[in-house]
Order: C-alpha cells, then structure tokens, then sequence
C-alpha cells in the first residue's frame, strides 16, 4: 500500500531533522537554541502526522480484509 510506504519515508525524514537538529544544538548549544528547539518541535509532530497515517492506512487495510473473508 502506497500509503504505507509514503509515512514510512516521512517518519523517516522526521527522525532525521531532529536528529540534525540535536547534533547542531549539542555543538553549538547557545547560537540558535531557540530555532533548533522549533525545529525539533516540527520534526516530532510531522513524525506524530505520519504515524497517524500510517495508522489509519492499516486499519483501512484490517478492515478491507475483514470485509472480504
């Protein structure tokens, strides 16, 4: 299922901003704590909307299934 996959690679590339985003904060902690602390907050709530997703993409795919046997 393409949906699947599609927030799969989105909680993907979450995971990975905020990684990013921890590892410039942690080597330079006082330039942009206030931006990265923002960057970290959109990376966890667009891995939260992917999850979501993901979620209801397996749900839609139980309940088809249950329908058809």
């Amino acid at each position: 299922m393409q949906a699947l996959s599609i927030a799969a690679a989105g909680m993907t590339s979450a995971q990975m901003r905020f990684d990013d985003s921890a590892r410039r904060t942690a080597a330079a902690p006082l330039d942009d704590l206030a931006g990265e602390t923002v960057e970290r907050i959109e990376a966890k709530t667009a891995f939260s909307a992917n999850a979501a997703v993901a979620r209801t993409a397996d749900d839609m795919m139980g309940t088809l299934l249950d329908i058809l046997t």
